[in-house]
């Protein structure tokens, strides 16, 4: 059986890349916080009451990563004031950042993304690995027409199918 294979692509900081990896690999607990924030809805606020209520597992727990994750910038943590009755609360919520949005989108299901989600991701996904390969490719000196007719060339193939 040949399985249909995912062009998974993840940007990832190069100073702490492996520190990253290990925060979100390395417990199930950060794949649980990002796979909720695919629920809430990808640009939605994650709030941390949200997930202690949701999520099976301790406060302390809960906290040391969203901490972690928010150090390691794949969160980004903020304060929200609500005022209710005669009652103020600081609520504490969290986004996730570019670098924590593909982390997500590793997690989720090609099925439960809308025609216009993954129309944005895909163009976000091209304009950032091509940034890339243009960096990339003026330390190393290679002329940049060089990717427009490997481009031109790949965009007009016939359509391959699976089978």
């Amino acid at each position: 059986m040949k399985e249909r294979l995912y062009p998974y692509l993840i940007f990832l900081p190069i100073s702490r890349k492996e520190k990253v990896l290990r925060a979100i690999f390395g417990s199930k607990v950060p794949v649980d916080i990002l796979k909720f924030s695919l629920k809430q809805g990808i640009s939605e606020k994650i709030y941390q009451k949200d997930l202690i209520n949701n999520l099976s597992y301790s406060n302390k727990t809960l906290i040391e990563r969203l901490k972690t994750l928010t150090e390691l910038e794949v969160l980004a943590e903020y304060m929200e004031k609500s005022v209710s009755a005669s009652r103020t609360v600081w609520l504490k919520y969290y986004l996730l950042s570019d670098l924590g949005r593909w982390f997500a989108l590793l997690l989720v299901e090609e099925a439960n993304l809308s025609k216009e989600e993954k129309t944005e991701i895909i163009q976000n996904t091209f304009r950032s690995y091509m940034n890339w390969i243009k960096e990339l490719s003026e330390k190393l000196g290679i002329n940049g027409k060089d990717f427009s007719k490997i481009f031109e060339e790949e965009m007009n193939q016939p359509k391959l199918t699976n089978g």
